[in-house]
C-alpha cells in the first residue's frame, strides 16, 4: 500500500511583506531613540579626564581650541584677535560658555577664552572627559 504524502493544498506563491515591514519599522524607532543622544562634535579634541563633572546648560556657547591652536566658535574658525567679537555675536542669548581645548592648548590661549567670555558676560564651563577606572 503506497503511502500519500501530498496534503492537497497549492504552495503559497505570493510571498507577504507584514513581518519584514515589521522589522524595519522596529530597527528604525531603534536607530531614531538611540541616535538623539549621542552628541556629535565635528571638531576633535583630546579633552583632558577628571574625576568629577557637572552636566552643561542647553543654553550655552561652545569655544573650541585644537592642538593646533586654532579658535572655533561653534563651527566657525576665528583667529585669536576676532575671538571676542565672535564669542559677543554668538552668545547673545547665552549664559554660559563651554570651552572644550585640548591637552595641548596653552594657558595663554584659555585665558584669551576667558577674556572674551568674560567681556560677553559669560559663565566658563570646562568640557572634560570623565576619568577611566
Amino acid at each position: 500500500m503506497p503511502l500519500d504524502f501530498a496534503s492537497g493544498r497549492k504552495p503559497l506563491s505570493v510571498f507577504s511583506l507584514a513581518g519584514l515591514t515589521d522589522i524595519v519599522l522596529l530597527l528604525l524607532i531603534f536607530f531614531l531613540l538611540t541616535s538623539s543622544f549621542v552628541t556629535q562634535y565635528g571638531i576633535q579634541v583630546t579633552l583632558p579626564r577628571v574625576e568629577a563633572g557637572a552636566p552643561t546648560e542647553d543654553r550655552s556657547v561652545t569655544v573650541t581650541i585644537t592642538g593646533d591652536g586654532l579658535f572655533y566658535v561653534g563651527d566657525e574658525v576665528t583667529v585669536e584677535a576676532d575671538l571676542a567679537a565672535a564669542v559677543q555675536a554668538a552668545g547673545a542669548s547665552s549664559d554660559a560658555l563651554i570651552l572644550r581645548a585640548d591637552e595641548a592648548a596653552t594657558v595663554g590661549q584659555f585665558a584669551a577664552v576667558a577674556g572674551a567670555a568674560r567681556a560677553a558676560g559669560l559663565r566658563i564651563l570646562m568640557a572634560t572627559e570623565p576619568a577611566q577606572r
